[in-house]
């Protein structure tokens, strides 16, 4: 990602411009879904490294992103995960697996909503997790 002025932080917001590769400079409202969200992961990444955070919550960041780039969003939240705990709100079970807790949402009978939890121990092997983390996404 190649990032370029104009920079403002107005009341209105922050202008920036992106370059995607293979792509043109242009303004972020013009990228697609993934795009933006790849762009805006990017700004608060560089953001992390410079300056972390003991947390970080992230809503759906990886709704708009394809199963690659998904795998580079997990594979950098692993990383980071060192020195900043993750709250993730998500729906795709690639991210999930990566979890060490998971706590989700499930409708038994109409009407009646009951919560789950799942965390795993480091002992376990990954086979276990990942069967888990099927069982907790369907």
């Amino acid at each position: 990602m190649r990032w370029s002025g104009p920079y403002s932080c107005a009341d209105a917001g922050m202008d920036s411009l992106a370059s995607p590769p293979g792509k043109r400079l242009q303004s972020v409202l013009l990228l697609s879904g993934g795009e933006k969200a790849m762009t805006a992961l990017a700004l608060l990444i560089a953001i992390f490294r410079y300056q972390p955070s003991p947390f970080c919550i992230l809503d759906e960041v990886d709704a708009p992103l394809d199963e690659a780039n998904v795998g580079r969003f997990t594979r950098l939240i692993g990383e980071m995960s060192g020195q900043t705990q993750f709250i993730i709100v998500t729906h795709n079970r690639k991210t999930m697996e990566m979890g060490s807790v998971l706590y989700g949402v499930t409708m038994q009978e109409p009407g009646v909503s009951k919560l789950v939890s799942v965390r795993w121990e480091e002992s376990l092997s990954p086979a276990p997790k990942q069967q888990a983390a099927a069982a907790s996404a369907a």
